[in-house]
């Protein structure tokens, strides 16, 4: 794209968007606009700043990146994204194909693949990590895995991956009825849906599932 390349960064850690924004910043053509430590966070700075590539952590406190993701394109379509993730399991690498995110990489590139990543993405292309490449497909109707989730939580619908993540975390149902603006009710039977899909009755055992899966951090 012609011009300066606005960039708005977003993860949970200050130390890791620091760094970034640090880099970035030295390469000519590049200008981080804002930075969020949310989801919640990103939508609100995304709508403040324009940003035309928005990076984004994956696993982070609040709102799901994924549903970010989603609102986002409805919201403010002309902002590309890329997730920037230490997780590769094959459903976070499914819900970034089917919320269209115009890239994923590894926290494991170095600086200089970032940028390339930037580069490419805000020129209308698309850039993954060659650990997910390896794993995707691409024809006429855009990108897929390669292979169908062999996981439960294929089964799961993203709202019910959402929910499941929520319960990990800890959440009660009215703090999670509040980050998705629904009712309690509402949240009570997606809740029973994961559970009767999953075949597991237990908050706890959800947890533990979920952290097994790797769809949250230990």
């Amino acid at each position: 794209m012609d011009g300066e390349i606005r960039i708005l960064v977003v993860d949970d850690h200050a130390l890791v968007r620091g760094a970034i924004t640090d880099w970035l910043e030295r390469e000519p053509g590049l200008k981080v606009v804002a930075s969020a430590a949310s989801a919640d966070e990103a939508i609100e700075q995304a709508l403040r700043w324009h940003p035309d590539v928005i990076l984004m952590d994956i696993d982070m406190p609040g709102l799901v990146s994924f549903g970010a993701a989603r609102h986002l394109a409805s919201l403010r379509p002309e902002s590309r994204l890329i997730f920037l993730s230490g997780f590769t399991n094959e459903r976070y690498i499914e819900q970034a194909l089917e919320v269209r995110a115009q890239g994923y990489l590894t926290k494991t590139e170095p600086p200089e693949t970032l940028v390339a990543a930037i580069r490419r993405v805000a020129d209308g292309g698309t850039y993954y990590s060659e650990e997910i490449r390896t794993r995707i497909v691409t024809d006429e109707h855009g990108a897929k895995l390669a292979a169908p989730s062999r996981s439960r939580t294929s089964l799961l619908t993203a709202r019910e991956l959402e929910m499941l993540r929520y319960i990990a975390q800890g959440l009660s149902k009215k703090q999670i009825a509040h980050l998705l603006h629904v009712s309690i009710k509402t949240v009570d039977r997606h809740t029973a849906n994961l559970m009767a899909k999953l075949e597991i009755h237990d908050r706890v055992e959800l947890a533990r599932f979920a952290i097994r899966e790797g769809l949250v951090e230990a």
